[in-house]
């Protein structure tokens, strides 16, 4: 029988971005632009699926930061950038996060990372983030030219791991990444982290839940 697995979107859903509004709040005076930029880097790589656009999750990061100063009347040095997008690459994990991994472990599940970040990007997260005995695997949509929630980046999932999409499952704490993967044939889980609506026009996974501990709960039970 083959092991069951689960794709774990990385960042948010399994990295804080704490340490990133910290880093905003010195930079900018307001950590709540944290947010403006990560959905400007989020918008950026869906335009660049849409369009044909050949870039990585790490140019789309640094361009929507230039851009993000820039309407502020910022004045960002390089050296500031490149501190900014290191600790963008050096994320803590959320407190509910190796709890559910070794739950879900013990359960019999694989732990895969699928990530909208370049493979380096995605490789020095895991590490710096103490999160590399936990994954069994590290999966960039670099490989397939895309981004999250392109059909071709949960199908690449599938491929890589020689898989049907419906014995596949992502969790996600963004609504838009639990609807791409249900649409492409995938089962989905989807972690409220923000308290946020999710979107009443997507496609909405049966396994919802605040907090990992319970996501985990669900997901061994519904598979049982």
């Amino acid at each position: 029988m083959k092991q069951k697995v689960i794709l774990f979107d990385i960042n948010e859903t399994v990295l804080s971005l704490q340490s990133l509004r910290t880093s905003f709040a010195a930079t900018f005076g307001h950590e709540h632009l944290t947010d403006t930029w990560f959905a400007m880097v989020l918008h950026a790589s869906t335009v660049s699926v849409v369009t044909g656009v050949k870039t990585n999750f790490a140019n789309l990061a640094k361009i929507s930061l230039e851009t993000l100063a820039a309407r502020l009347r910022v004045n960002l040095s390089e050296q500031t950038i490149a501190d900014i997008l290191q600790v963008f690459a050096s994320l803590k994990p959320h407190s509910d996060i190796v709890p559910a991994l070794l739950k879900l472990r013990a359960a019999g599940f694989q732990i895969v990372a699928l990530s909208n970040s370049s493979l380096g990007l995605i490789t020095k997260q895991i590490q710096n983030s103490g999160l590399s005995d936990y994954f069994e695997d590290l999966i960039s949509v670099e490989e397939a030219a895309t981004f999250k929630p392109s059909r071709e980046a949960y199908q690449l999932a599938s491929h890589r791991l020689g898989r049907q999409a419906c014995d596949l499952r992502l969790v996600a704490c963004h609504d838009w990444d639990t609807h791409g993967a249900i649409c492409a044939g995938l089962h989905a889980a989807y972690i409220d982290r923000a308290g946020a609506v999710y979107n009443p026009l997507y496609k909405k996974p049966k396994i919802y839940a605040s907090t990992m501990h319970d996501v985990a709960d669900l997901i061994i039970s519904s598979d049982a």
